[in-house]
Order: structure tokens, then sequence, then C-alpha cells
């Protein structure tokens, strides 16, 4: 009989950080986006450093009590619905025992288990956390997957600060004569940069990340800066 070896290092899988990598890539390039072609907008309208430096902290203020808590609403619809399903699920196993496990041994014969096969995990499943496993194969709900409002929330607001602080520093650092350049130009990078970190913590592949990111961040730039110009010839 075959034995797992032993001091064996174990597998690390993307999945398990999906609770927080999408809260945290989401709230990071909103956070750069959101604020740069605010900055962007406003500078293309002719206003003074002091207007664009106003005008970004309100921004990201605003934009990280934003998202977290949309992001803390969302998870949290998420987080009922699946504690609906289990309570649901536990009634279920506590009336029809014999039903459940039926429909538990019939998942598994149509993942490839014969049906002898099939019943005997079903049953050993079972008895070990009879909920557990209705949970992850019937419902598709897992450690890694469940919903956490609270993580997502956070995640969300920090990672918002964090991608705003960048077109903020650039408009207090730069010379004011260079503030609109500058801020495209440091947009762009970090776009690009947070496009390649979040495809490589993901496992995804790193190019085609960057070009979505910056295509679309470019592209609300662009509009923005128009609206800004639109708005200073029309005063």
């Amino acid at each position: 009989m075959s034995s797992l070896p032993t001091g064996a290092a174990p597998e690390g899988h993307f999945i398990t950080r999906i609770g927080w990598l999408r809260a945290a890539v989401l709230g990071a390039n909103d956070g750069l986006l959101s604020v740069a072609s605010l900055l962007v907008g406003v500078s293309a309208a002719s206003l003074g450093r002091s207007q664009l430096i106003l005008t970004g902290v309100a921004g990201i203020v605003a934009g990280a009590m934003s998202m977290a808590a949309g992001e803390y609403v969302s998870v949290s619809s998420q987080a009922d619905s699946e504690a609906a399903d289990l309570a649901r699920e536990r009634t279920e196993l506590a009336e029809h025992p014999e039903e459940e496990r039926r429909e538990l041994a019939a998942i598994y014969i149509r993942r490839g288990l014969s049906k002898e096969l099939a019943i005997e995990v079903a049953e050993a499943l079972s008895a070990h956390d009879e909920v557990e496993a209705h949970a992850r194969d019937e419902l598709g709900i897992n450690e890694h997957s469940a919903a956490r409002p609270v993580q997502a929330a956070l995640a969300s607001a920090a990672s918002f600060i964090a991608g705003g602080i960048t077109p903020l520093l650039a408009v207090m650092l730069v010379p004011e004569p260079l503030v609109l350049p500058a801020l495209v130009i440091v947009t762009i990078l970090m776009l690009a940069v947070l496009g390649a970190s979040g495809a490589r913590a993901g496992g995804a592949r790193i190019v085609p990340a960057m070009m979505r990111v910056v295509l679309w961040g470019s592209l609300a730039m662009a509009i923005t800066f128009g609206t800004g110009r639109l708005f200073h010839a029309t005063v």
C-alpha cells in the first residue's frame, strides 16, 4: 500500500489567495486610476497645485470609504447566501440523510468514479464531516473561497489608499508646469506594475494583464482630460 512521502513541501496554490487578492488588486487599480484621472481632469482645467492636492486627498478619502463599504456590503451578501445554503443543507441532512448521501455519491459518479467507489467515498466523507462534504462538493463552498466581508473591506480600503497616494505624490513633488505630464507618465508606469503584480500573484500571464490595465487606464485619463479641457474652455 502506497503512502504519501514524508517531509515533502506542501503545494502552493493561487486559489488560497482569492479571498484578499481580488479586493486588493481591484482596490489598488481603482485608487490609482480614480485619483489620477481626477487629477488629470482637474489639471486640464488649469487649476493650481493647492486645488489639485485638495482634490487628490478628497478623492482618496472618499474612494477608500466607498470601496470598503461596497466590498463589505457585496461580500456580506455573498456570506449571507452561503450561510442560508448551509443552513438548508443541514436541515436536509437531518431529515433525509440517505437521500443526501445518494446525492453526494451521484456527484462523484459524474466526476468519473464507479458507482461502488462513489458510494464508498460518500459514506466515508459523510462519516468524517457530512456538512463539509456537501458544502464543498455540492455547493462549492470551501475555506479558500468562503466570503469574508471584513477582510475584503479592509483590503479594498488599504489598497485604494496605496494606489491613490502615488499620483498625489507626483502632484506634490513635481514642479507645477510638469504636473500634467508627470501624472500621466507615473500613472501609466504604476498601472503596468500593478497589472504585472496582480497577474503574478494570481498565476496569470503577465503581458496581457499589463496591456489590458494600461489600455483602459489610458482611455480613462484621456476622457477625463478632455472633460477638463472642455470645462476650462466653457468657463
